[in-house]
């Protein structure tokens, strides 16, 4: 039974484009490793910004002020 879990930043992601994604992961798993879709799960999970960080900072910091 397959899990996959996909961690993405909560920013305009729309529904639509979440059931895609939900969709070609269980495609791809059951073509590329032959596993049974009805024994495939996926879970999106949508962090705030705020709670995602790199460099030391927040995503929302990195976003207002990108390097460079």
């Amino acid at each position: 039974m397959p899990f996959v879990n996909v961690r993405i930043t909560r920013d305009g992601v729309t529904r639509e484009q979440k059931a895609q994604v939900i969709a070609e992961i269980t495609d791809t798993l059951q073509r590329v490793l032959g596993k049974d879709p009805h024994l495939t799960h996926i879970v999106i999970e949508e962090v705030d910004t705020d709670n995602w960080g790199y460099a030391g900072i927040t995503t929302t910091e990195y976003r207002r002020n990108p390097p460079g």
